[in-house]
Formats: C-alpha cells, sequence, structure tokens
C-alpha cells in the first residue's frame, strides 16, 4: 500500500492559525490524539453563565443579517469561504485525522464535503423563491409563498464528522439569513476553532457583515444543554447518539417552545476485529465496503 505523509500536528495547527499559548494552552479541555495519545492542546471551555450573552449576540446578528440580499451577497460569503477552504483543505483534513483518528482519505474526503455543500449554498442563494397557488377567491387573486429567514440556528455536531455536519447546516442556514451557534464535540475542539478562523478569514474578505455570525462554544454537554432549551434560538440540528437525541427533542418540541430540530442519529455498521484476523488479510480491501464505514469514518457511521 502507498505511505501517505501526514502533516505534524504542530504544523497543521501552526498552519491554521492554532497556535500557544492563546488558544491552545492554560486550557481546563485537554485533547489528545486517539492515533498516538499525543497531547495536542488544553483549550478554554465557555462558563454556562455566559450563554444568554451568547444568545443576545447571535440575535442583533440576526437583525442585520436577515436584510442582506441572498443573491448575491449572502451567496457571497459563502462562495469565499469555500475559497478558503479549498486553501486550507490539506491542513484541516489532517487536523481531522489526528483529533477525530480518521484515516488521511477521509479527514480530506470531509473537507472535501464542506467545499461541495458552499458550491450548492451558493446556487441555493438565488433560488430562494416560494410557490405561486390557485386561490377559491374570485378571478385576480391568487397565494404566493414566501419565505423568511427564521433565526439563529444551533448546531450540535458529533466527534466523528466533526466538520462535515456543521458546514452542511452553516452554508444553508447562513445564505437563508440565519445566524449559527455552534457546539461541537468536547473531543474534537481543535477542528471546530479551526473552522472558526477559516470563517472568519471569509468574513475579512466579506467586509460588511455583522459580527457573531458564527459562534463557537467550546464545552461540554451543560452548553448543549442551554442551546436546545432557548427561545432564542428557534431550530436545533443535533447530530449524535440516540440517547443525546432523546435529550433533546422534548425541550425543542413538547417543551412549551415548540422550536424545530433536525436530528440525525444512532450509527449501523459496527465492527469487532479479533486478533487471530489482521487487516491486510480481510477478504476485502480496507477501502471498499463494509470495513470502510466505520474505519474510514472512526466509528460506525448513521446512514451508510
Amino acid at each position: 500500500m502507498k505511505d501517505i505523509q501526514v502533516t505534524p500536528p504542530e504544523t497543521t495547527l501552526s498552519n491554521l492559525d492554532l497556535t500557544p499559548p492563546a488558544e491552545l494552552t492554560g486550557g481546563s479541555l485537554r485533547v489528545t490524539s486517539p492515533i498516538d495519545g499525543r497531547e495536542l492542546g488544553c483549550v478554554s471551555e465557555l462558563p454556562v453563565g455566559e450563554m444568554p450573552a451568547v444568545f443576545a449576540r447571535a440575535q442583533a446578528a440576526f437583525k442585520s443579517w436577515r436584510t442582506v440580499p441572498a443573491p448575491p451577497r449572502r451567496g457571497e460569503l459563502i462562495r469565499l469561504l469555500g475559497e478558503e477552504l479549498r486553501a486550507a483543505k490539506d491542513d484541516l483534513g489532517a487536523l481531522v485525522s489526528w483529533e477525530a483518528g480518521k484515516i488521511t482519505s477521509e479527514g480530506l474526503g470531509e473537507v472535501q464535503e464542506m467545499i461541495d455543500i458552499c458550491d450548492f449554498a451558493v446556487g441555493l442563494s438565488r433560488q430562494l423563491y416560494g410557490l405561486t397557488i390557485a386561490s377559491e377567491r374570485p378571478p385576480g387573486h391568487r397565494m404566493m409563498e414566501t419565505w423568511h429567514p427564521i433565526g439563529p440556528v444551533g448546531v450540535i455536531s458529533a466527534f466523528n464528522f466533526p466538520v462535515a455536519v456543521w458546514s452542511w447546516n452553516a452554508a444553508l442556514a447562513l445564505v437563508c439569513g440565519n445566524p449559527v451557534i455552534w457546539k461541537p464535540s468536547e473531543k474534537t475542539p481543535l477542528t471546530a476553532l479551526a473552522c472558526q478562523k477559516i470563517f472568519d478569514r471569509a468574513l475579512a474578505r466579506f467586509g460588511d457583515a455583522p459580527d457573531d455570525l458564527l459562534q463557537t462554544l467550546i464545552g461540554g454537554a451543560d452548553l448543549g444543554a442551554a442551546l436546545v432549551a432557548s427561545e432564542e434560538v428557534p431550530v436545533i440540528s443535533a447530530t449524535g447518539s440516540t440517547r443525546m437525541g432523546r435529550a433533546v427533542a422534548p425541550p425543542i418540541v413538547a417543551g412549551g417552545r415548540f422550536g424545530k430540530c433536525i436530528l440525525e442519529l444512532g450509527g449501523n455498521n459496527a465492527m469487532i476485529v479479533g486478533p487471530p484476523r489482521p487487516i491486510w488479510k480481510w477478504p476485502c480491501a480496507p477501502s471498499s465496503f463494509p470495513p470502510s464505514a466505520p474505519l474510514g469514518n472512526a466509528a460506525p457511521p448513521c446512514g451508510v
């Protein structure tokens, strides 16, 4: 098999503007690589008491961003994000491998999915139209369907797809006029911080976007619980276990706030490999289905 060279984590972090001491030292959340156990950094966690300020900033961003025309301006921001992701693909893909344990090709493939959704969302920004519907009223009347931005969108992502899931939600939310509050897995905070840096570079090129269009929250389940419970976040998209889904859905749907939730839960294709059967003696290659499902994704994926 051909060896694929992986950039050392120190170089990768530096190339992504994640350098000590600002982001990677002195924090309470220790980040280690599942590949060899090395420490990648210790990052600071957001106190749950600061969540009201997070929601207030998101609402302020929403009031401004929803008035920006989708074509060409909101779509232009996502086009620039796609360009920045292309420039950072090798380094971000390597960081996905180091932090989540994915094989290199899967780390790079996940970033390519981010680029692809940006391309899709740019086109979508010119297709935010509604239906024209026949009316029962006298001639000359018709009903017209118009879609409006809904408000801040909360995204809760899992460790084994640390960046692609965020991008699928964020690219679509942003072109539709909604800011994003992202709670990544506490197992993969560095890839989330890197994505925030990449997004900030796109914002700097864009020029006139409101502050806090994307807020990335590093911390534990208490932050996710506060995000789910807030009436100021009308949409929650959560990816993770079925147990997590059972905790997320009730406060949104049945808790009295009548929010909307998008849930991607559970997994399949789990695999147990015993010591008498080394990987190179499997009847099918590691790049083929089914072994690539749990191995390439660093965990049983949902929907595979």
